[in-house]
């Protein structure tokens, strides 16, 4: 993978999901330390993200979290940025003690509606105009 890829971790997003958007936009400004990077699953970055961690690249429909060496995906990647985020959101760690085909089907039921309850874009979202918030985003 490029030196251009950050250490960080990395949100791997449905550019076109106003739902997945969101989450990024929810993200942004309590990642106050600038922790996290984010890529679209349809972008360049993220299929070769997704094939280095052995995850397809043509039909995911999650947020992934690449930290590292590790890979979280589903319910996995919302627990886990939680995590990171840390302060209220660190409540969500104790969810992980679920079973994960619970949390999943959860997962999976939400995802499986989100163009419908939320909507989707024409094409992957532009990140905002901050020029510091625009750093994060991989191209």
């Amino acid at each position: 993978m490029s030196s251009d890829i950050p250490d960080g971790p990395i949100v791997l997003f449905d550019g076109v999901c106003n739902l997945c958007n969101g989450f990024v936009q929810f993200i942004l400004p309590r990642d106050t330390d600038g922790t996290f990077h984010f890529a679209s699953l349809q972008s360049d970055i993220g299929t070769a993200l997704l094939a280095e961690h052995g995850l397809a690249t043509d039909e995911l429909e999650s947020i992934v979290l690449i930290e590292g060496e590790d890979c979280y995906v589903k319910s996995d990647a919302v627990i886990r940025i939680a995590r990171l985020l840390g302060g209220v959101y660190a409540l969500l760690g104790p969810f992980r003690f679920l079973p994960r085909r619970l949390r999943n089907w959860a997962y999976d039921f939400v995802a499986a509606r989100r163009y419908r309850w939320f909507g989707e874009k024409e094409q992957c979202a532009m990140p905002p105009a901050d020029v510091d918030v625009n750093a994060r985003f991989l191209e």
